[in-house]
C-alpha cells in the first residue's frame, strides 16, 4: 500500500481510504462489517473514513468498535459534521459553533476515540457565517480533539475563502473530499486547481460511480440482487444518475482495456482517480471482506497517457463536467 501527504501537511494517508458510508450500521451487518475493516488493515490500509450522519451514528460506533483493538497512532480516523444528526432538531444540522463543537463531541465518544486525525466539513453551510465556522473549527484543533481540518464538496470559491480565514485563525484547510470518477469530473475545470493553490488534497468518494465502473450493472437488465442499486435504504437513489443504458453500454467497453493492463474493471476505475496528483486518497467501501483485498491492487497502478485517453475516447459525451455542480444546499437540512 502507498502512502501519499494529505495536502500541504506534514500527514501520510494511504491511497486507498476505508469509508463506511452506506454499509456499516444500515446496509450490512456488524459482524461483515468487522471483517471488511479487518480486511482493510490485513491489505495495508490504515486511513479510514466516516460521518456522524452515517447510520444517524452507528457507522462512527461500529468503526470504533472494529479499531478498538488497534494502536490509535498507527491509524489516520476521519469524520465529518454538518447533516442532520440525533433527533434532528434545529441545531443538530449545519455548521454552527454549537454543532460544531457538540459533534465533535459526540464523533469522540461514538469512535471510543480521544480525537481524530481529519474533522471536515461535511457540505458547505450557507446559513452560518463562514467566520464562525472557521472559528469554532480552530477551537477543534486547539482542544486537541481534531489533528487536522477538511471539507466536502465546497467550490473553488468557498475554498479560497475558507482558507483565509483557517489561516488566519492559526491553521489549514487540508482537504476536500468530493465526488470524482472517469464518469464525474465535475471538480476538474475550478476546484482542483484551486485546492492545488491552497496547499489541499482531495480525498475522493465514489472513485467507481457507486459501483458502475466496476462493470456489474449491465444495459437492459436489471440490478444484481444485494447491489446498491437494489438498496432502498439509500443506495438506489445515489446510483440512480449513472443507471442509464448508453452509460452502461460505454462502461462495458472499458473492460478490454482494464483487462490489457491486467485489472478488473473496479481496479481500474480506482487507479484512474490516483492518476491525477491532488488526489491523496481513492475512497472504497465493501459489503464483504474479498471486495478490499480485490480493491487494494489499484493502489501504485500508473495507467499510461494513451490508457488514459482511451479511457476518455469510450465513455464520451457521457462524462459529466459541469463544475456547477459541486454545491451544497442553501439552507441547512431538516
Amino acid at each position: 500500500m502507498d502512502y501519499r501527504f494529505l495536502g500541504a501537511s506534514g500527514l501520510k494517508i494511504t491511497e486507498i481510504t476505508y469509508g463506511n458510508w452506506l454499509t456499516h450500521g444500515s446496509q450490512i451487518e456488524n459482524e461483515v462489517a468487522t471483517a471488511c475493516v479487518q480486511a482493510a488493515l490485513d491489505a495495508g490500509i490504515t486511513t479510514f473514513d466516516t460521518a456522524d450522519v452515517y447510520a444517524n451514528g452507528a457507522a462512527e460506533e461500529v468503526l470504533g468498535t472494529a479499531l478498538k483493538s488497534q494502536r490509535r497512532e498507527s491509524l489516520e480516523v476521519f469524520t465529518k459534521v454538518y447533516w442532520p444528526v440525533g433527533p434532528k432538531g434545529p441545531n443538530d444540522t449545519g455548521l454552527s459553533r454549537k454543532h460544531i463543537m457538540e459533534g465533535i463531541n459526540g464523533s469522540l465518544r461514538r469512535l471510543q476515540m480521544d480525537y481524530v486525525d481529519l474533522y471536515q466539513a461535511h457540505r458547505y453551510d450557507h446559513q452560518t457565517p463562514l467566520e464562525e465556522t472557521i472559528g469554532a473549527f480552530a477551537d477543534v484543533v486547539r482542544s486537541g480533539k481534531a489533528l487536522y481540518i477538511g471539507v466536502s464538496e465546497w467550490n473553488a470559491e468557498q475554498l479560497r475563502a475558507g482558507q483565509v480565514l483557517a489561516k488566519a485563525a492559526g491553521f489549514s484547510l487540508v482537504s476536500n473530499q468530493p465526488q470524482y470518477s472517469a464518469l464525474w469530473r465535475v471538480i476538474e475545470a475550478e476546484v482542483i486547481p484551486a485546492a492545488a493553490d491552497l496547499g489541499m488534497s482531495q480525498v475522493v468518494w465514489s472513485p467507481m460511480a457507486q459501483g458502475v465502473l466496476s462493470g456489474k450493472y449491465l444495459p437492459g437488465q436489471d440490478a444484481p440482487a444485494g447491489s446498491r442499486a437494489t438498496d432502498k435504504k439509500g443506495g438506489a437513489n445515489t446510483i440512480s444518475r449513472f443507471l442509464d443504458d448508453t452509460v452502461l453500454e460505454r462502461v462495458q467497453k472499458l473492460a478490454p482495456i482494464a483487462a490489457e493492463m491486467g485489472l478488473k474493471m473496479s481496479q481500474l476505475a480506482i487507479a484512474w482517480v490516483l492518476q491525477n496528483p491532488n488526489v491523496a486518497s481513492a475512497l472504497v467501501g465493501a459489503s464483504r471482506p474479498e471486495q478490499v483485498a480485490e480493491n487494494v491492487l489499484a493502489s501504485g497502478v500508473v495507467l499510461p497517457p494513451e490508457v488514459m485517453s482511451q479511457i476518455d475516447a469510450v465513455l464520451g459525451d457521457c462524462i459529466e463536467r459541469d463544475p456547477a455542480k459541486t454545491l451544497s444546499p442553501e439552507t441547512r437540512p431538516a
